[in-house]
């Protein structure tokens, strides 16, 4: 997306997605808010970009994937957050691992083979049926042990893990002009998608001197996901690692075009009007918010890092002792700062746990940043 509300390039409506996006845009007399467009676009059945057949993760796009997560870079990875789960599974008196949109597979399967018989259950909530597939297909020496859900029970105990869930939640996107902001949405016109704004009472939660025609995200759709789990999850801990800030560094006016990108091919652009349906759209998390509806939620904070500081704590650098080459290498990038070592964070919430454990954190022993959020 070319970052200017008034001159973004536009797209030809042609696909089946963007036709029954076309229809919504009708039935909502002209004007789909973005984040029910980001939804259609992501997650539409058959057509939304995690709903269809095409590998999305991988590490070359000779692959025909579109980005890597840090399960597929290193098994380390898994390895490492393993322990905290250890702990937690331990500090929570359960048996039972819950896993929010297993992507490939692989974080699962590191997790699964680190943690052995202190894991008697894994339950993957995971919407997209040909994701499924492929996780079973990876799976299958843990059959016995895996199921899958498309949605939340009404009670829950066990640890719940997310590696780069929040980013993919639809958001809310705002422009301001200067003097009000207001609600960017999509519409329909000259057979092409194109960007509209609607007057709103929506604002960015932080107050900062935004510039005239500044962009930004609001995250009420990942807010009100944490703020269900924390309702429902009566006594068990839950970690979340993606990128993002915290509220006073997202809404920062430096950062006044947002965050929202698209990735395709391991390439990214910022115009999700284009390719619908055949690239990621994604956006920084604000992990302040999330801190809040945890809280509000009877949750209690366990800690909040940077992804390096997380593995380190995890001994990381204990299971790099005699990795090949490669392993090294790949791992190597989950901590350093220019890579996913800093702009990836780890948050941590638990209900009902022993003290010892809500207290001593594995994972959050050094460089805890809880008092940034």
């Amino acid at each position: 997306m070319k970052k200017d509300a008034k001159n973004i390039e536009t797209a030809s409506v042609s696909t089946p997605l963007e036709r029954l996006i076309r229809g919504a845009i009708t039935r909502g007399g002209g004007w789909l808010p973005f984040d029910r467009y980001m939804a259609m676009a992501l997650y539409a059945p058959g057509m939304g970009y995690y709903a269809r057949s095409d590998r999305q993760f991988g590490s070359l796009p000779q692959s025909g994937s579109d980005f890597i997560t840090a399960p597929e870079l290193s098994p380390l990875f898994g390895a490492a957050l393993a322990k905290q789960v250890g702990q937690a599974l331990d500090g929570c008196d359960s048996r039972e691992l819950w896993e929010f949109g297993a992507g490939s597979g692989a974080l699962a399967l590191q997790l699964l083979s680190a943690l052995g018989d202190q894991v008697q259950r894994y339950t993957i909530v995971e919407l997209s049926a040909v994701l499924r597939e492929r996780q079973s297909a990876k799976l299958a020496a843990f059959a016995t042990k895996v199921e899958w859900v498309d949605a939340l029970p009404d009670a829950m105990q066990g640890v719940v893990v997310g590696n780069e869930v929040l980013d993919a939640m639809p958001v809310q996107l705002l422009h301001f002009d200067g003097v009000t902001w207001a609600e960017m949405g999509v519409t329909w016109d000259d057979d092409k998608l194109m960007w509209s704004d609607r007057a709103t009472d929506h604002k960015p939660p932080f107050d900062c001197a935004f510039p005239p025609d500044s962009i930004t995200e609001i995250h009420p759709q990942a807010e009100a996901f944490i703020a269900t789990l924390g309702e429902r999850l009566q006594r068990g801990a839950a970690f979340f690692i993606d990128y993002g800030f915290p509220e006073a560094e997202y809404y920062h006016p430096q950062r006044h075009m947002g965050t929202l990108m698209c990735h395709h091919r391991h390439q990214a652009d910022g115009n999700p009007l284009l390719q619908v349906g055949e690239k990621d759209i994604t956006a920084h998390v604000n992990f302040t918010g999330i801190a809040v509806a945890a809280q509000t939620a009877g949750m209690d904070i366990l800690g909040y890092t940077s992804q390096a500081h997380f593995l380190m704590n995890c001994g990381v650098m204990d299971l790099l002792q005699g990795a090949d080459i490669k392993t090294t290498a790949n791992t190597q990038k989950l901590l350093t700062e220019h890579e996913m070592g800093e702009l990836f964070k780890v948050i941590g919430f638990a209900r009902g746990c022993k003290p010892a454990f809500n207290t001593a954190p594995l994972g959050f022993a050094n460089g805890d940043r809880t008092h940034t959020l």
